[in-house]
């Protein structure tokens, strides 16, 4: 092979390389909306879209808590999950999500008093936890991390169910017609 065929086979690979990089640039933009401003950011993916008679039934567990003063990542999934399936064409009155929180988690359901008593600052979640439960996310408790913990159930935001054990909570909900995410 020539010095000059080396060059043009040099330059192909950049310049596919540069359109490769910059597609996947373009197309992974990720922002909020349209039902949370401040969380849950998604990727729109081209092509895909729902029938407006889409109902979603989830439910999501979450056992580990977020590191002190952050939001709890999982907790932000939710709001993924419902800023992305409304912006693909779902009415947003056809999903019904619940969050199952158990294990160390429990800690980030805290209303202040209690968890600055715990952690010494403010609880980065009760924002976006508001913001769920204020679009009809269920926010569930299990009774046994409760009690493990030490927590009364007035020490938790109010809106938060206490249910007797995470895993409880999961067996009525999947009798209701929940299915379980999950990640």
């Amino acid at each position: 092979m020539g010095i000059r065929q080396s060059v043009t086979w040099c330059i192909s690979g950049l310049i596919l390389t540069c359109t490769l990089v910059t597609g996947v640039s373009s197309a992974a933009e990720f922002s909020a909306g349209p039902v949370f401003q401040d969380y849950g950011k998604k990727v729109q993916v081209e092509g895909v879209e729902f029938n407006a008679n889409t109902e979603f039934k989830v439910a999501f567990d979450v056992a580990k808590g977020a590191e002190p003063g952050k939001v709890n990542r999982q907790f932000d999934s939710l709001a993924r999950f419902i800023n992305m399936h409304v912006a693909s064409g779902v009415p947003a009155e056809n999903i019904e999500l619940a969050l199952v929180v158990h294990g160390s988690a429990t800690l980030d359901l805290l209303a202040d008093p209690a968890y600055q008593q715990k952690q010494g600052g403010k609880n980065a979640n009760i924002t976006l936890l508001n913001a769920l439960m204020a679009n009809q996310v269920r926010v569930i408790v299990c009774g046994q991390s409760a009690a493990a913990h030490g927590y009364a159930n007035e020490a938790f935001l109010p809106g938060v169910e206490v249910a007797l054990s995470a895993m409880s909570a999961h067996a009525l909900l999947q009798q209701q017609g929940y299915t379980l995410n999950p990640f």
